[in-house]
């Protein structure tokens, strides 16, 4: 493990969820220590003692309500469904105050969740802005990567595109992204992050028409 993963704390809200509970894993294995909030501490108990049995002893995982799991964490990531992101942001709001929030939630209205229908704020990362003021840094992220194989040492051929309100968070973000074992890009502003959220209900659309449970997306052209 490196020294500098152990001084950071990830908080991921939402963290029994498929794909908050798939990127606890992912950051667990890489040395972080790990916070997997839910609304109910006993279920976030019960999904962080699923990732240690995976991992072994020698990980830092824990569980708790979300509220306890956002108040100590250096950086904390929303995984929640977007019914419950507004309620989940105000709930936490005061505990994320001078902190970067990375937000993965996708505004999908069921049943037509291939059909992109994006919030009045543009995205629910900009929503996630308006709620929590200027004093949180906000990134999106991971809002097309396949919670398929993020539970496992699997490779996941999808990049991450990376939008957020400072050039210094969106670095950020990307650490998380490279020690999930992923390729982030930064692609600019927050504004940009409709863009990328709207792009997961189209991927969804092309799962469901081709038979696939992973379409993902991979940037070309360019290198770093």
């Amino acid at each position: 493990m490196n020294d500098s993963h152990l001084l950071l704390s990830i908080a991921v809200l939402g963290g029994t969820g498929k794909e908050g509970k798939g990127l606890a894993y992912r950051w667990a294995r890489a040395g972080y220590h790990v916070r997997v909030g839910s609304r109910s501490a006993e279920k976030a108990v019960i999904a962080a003692n699923e990732i240690r049995e995976m991992l072994g002893e020698g990980i830092s995982i824990e569980g708790m309500s979300n509220a306890e799991a956002a108040k100590d964490a250096n950086i904390v990531v929303l995984t929640v469904p977007y019914s419950a992101h507004r309620e989940t942001l105000e709930s936490v709001k005061a505990d994320l105050q001078g902190k970067i929030l990375i937000d993965v939630t996708v505004p999908l209205v069921p049943p037509k969740v291939a059909t992109v229908q994006m919030p009045a704020a543009g995205s629910a990362a900009q929503e996630a802005r308006e709620i929590l003021g200027e004093g949180v840094q906000v990134c999106a992220a991971f809002q097309n990567i396949g919670y398929d194989h993020l539970l496992d040492n699997s490779e996941v051929e999808c990049d991450v595109l990376v939008t957020g309100t400072s050039k210094e968070a969106r670095a950020e973000a990307i650490k998380l992204v490279q020690a999930a074992g992923l390729k982030g890009w930064d692609a600019g502003p927050l504004e940009n992050s409709v863009v990328v959220e709207g792009m997961t209900s189209i991927l969804i659309g092309i799962n469901k028409k081709y038979g696939s449970t992973h379409a993902g997306i991979k940037i070309t052209g360019a290198s770093q």
